[in-house]
C-alpha cells in the first residue's frame, strides 16, 4: 500500500511510520531504496524520517566500549581537573609499568610533531620504558630533546638520565641536549654556582623554548628503585618536607596537597627548571600511577603542575571518587 506523504502530520500514523523505517533500517538492515519501495515513499522522505527517529530517542545511539578501553575515565579525569587530555590504562595481570609505558609510548608517538621542543625528566623509570617502546619516525618529529633537572643520584642515575634523553631524540628525530650537572647541589650557592657556568647555562636557556614536557610525579616516601628520591633526599631534608606539608614532587619541586610550592631548603639547592617555569609549559605530561602515588598525582593535578596524565585504572577510579 502506498503511504501518502503528509504535511506535518505527527500524529499516530506518523509515528507508527516513523518506528517502521527505523525498525527496517536498523534491525532488518534494509537499505534506504529498498525501504522506498517498500512502503511507496520516496527515497528522500525515508532519509527525513531516520533522522527525526535520531532527534526523537526514537533510535539512540549507544557505544560498546572494546575492552580496555576507558573513555569515559579520561574524559572524567579531563572534566574535574581541567585537563587537555587523559589517558587511562588497564594493567591488568601484565603490571603496572609495561600497560603505563604501552599507553605513553602510543602517546608520544601520536602527538609529538615537528619543531616540538621537548623537556624531559631524568628521572622516571616509567618514562623510559615507554621512550624504549616508540617505533622510530621516518621523519622528524621534534627538534630537540632536553634535559630539565640534573642527574638524580650516582652513576646508575646519570646513565639512565643520558639514556632516556638519547633514546627519545633518536626516536623523534631529534638532537639530545643533556645537562651536564647533578640534580641537587650541596647547598644553595654551589647550586648557584652550577647555573653559573657556561655549559649549564646554555641547557637552562633552552628551557624557556619547550613546548611540551614529559614528567613523572613522585612521592614524598622514596620508591623502592635505586633511581627514586632516596638518592637524592636525605632523611634531614625528607623531615623538613614533610614538615612543610609536601606530599609529593616533580621534577624534585615539590608540593603540597594542595598543588602549591613548598620552599624548602632543599629546593633551593635543585639544579633544575623552577617550578613556575614548569607550568608555564604548554603541554605538561606526566606518565604516573600506583597506589603509592595516589595523593602524589592528586595533588599534581590540584596544582597544575600537568596538563595531560597518563594513568592506571585504579589511581584514575580514586582521582575521580576520593576526596576532593
Amino acid at each position: 500500500m502506498v503511504v501518502p506523504e503528509p504535511g506535518r502530520d505527527q500524529g499516530p500514523g506518523h509515528l507508527r511510520l516513523l518506528a517502521r523505517v527505523a525498525r527496517m533500517y536498523h534491525e532488518q538492515g534494509m537499505r534506504q531504496p529498498e525501504i522506498a519501495t517498500a512502503l511507496g515513499i520516496s527515497q528522500p522522505r525515508v532519509s527525513r524520517l531516520l533522522k527525526e527517529a535520531v532527534t526523537r530517542g526514537v533510535v539512540r545511539t549507544v557505544v560498546a566500549l572494546p575492552e580496555g578501553v576507558h573513555t569515559e575515565l579520561e574524559e572524567g579525569l579531563q572534566r574535574r581537573y581541567s585537563l587537555r587530555d587523559a589517558v587511562v590504562a588497564d594493567p591488568g595481570a601484565g603490571g603496572l609499568v609495561p600497560a603505563l609505558a604501552s599507553a605513553a609510548a602510543f602517546y608520544f608517538g601520536a602527538t609529538l610533531r615537528c619543531g616540538d621542543v621537548i623537556g624531559v625528566s631524568s628521572r622516571s623509570e616509567t618514562l623510559l620504558a615507554a621512550v624504549d617502546r616508540m617505533h622510530p619516525r621516518s621523519t622528524q618529529a621534534a627538534d630537540r630533546v632536553v634535559q630539565v633537572v640534573g642527574d638524580a643520584g650516582g652513576p646508575g642515575a646519570r646513565a639512565h638520565a643520558t639514556r632516556l634523553v638519547s633514546r627519545l631524540a633518536d626516536v623523534t628525530r631529534a638532537r639530545p641536549v643533556l645537562l651536564p650537572s647533578a640534580g641537587v647541589a650541596g647547598t644553595a650557592a654551589a647550586r648557584d654556582a652550577l647555573l653559573r657556568d657556561a655549559a649549564v647555562a646554555e641547557v637552562a636557556a633552552q628551557w624557556r623554548e619547550l613546548t611540551v614536557v614529559l614528567v613523572g610525579i613522585g612521592g614524598l616516601e622514596p620508591p623502592p628503585s635505586p633511581l627514586g628520591s632516596a638518592d637524592v633526599v636525605g632523611h634531614a631534608d625528607r623531615e623538613e618536607l614533610r614538615s612543610l606539608g609536601a606530599v609529593g614532587d616533580v621534577c624534585l619541586r615539590f608540593f603540597d596537597a594542595e598543588g602549591d610550592v613548598v620552599r624548602s631548603a632543599f629546593d633551593r639547592r635543585v639544579v633544575g627548571m623552577g617550578a613556575d617555569a614548569l607550568r608555564s609549559v604548554g603541554r605538561r605530561v606526566a606518565v604516573a600511577g600506583g597506589e603509592r602515588e595516589h595523593a602524589a598525582i592528586r595533588a599534581a593535578l590540584r596544582g597544575g603542575w600537568v596538563n595531560v596524565l597518563i594513568t592506571d585504572l585504579e589511581a584514575a577510579r580514586h582521582l575521580l571518587t576520593g576526596l576532593r
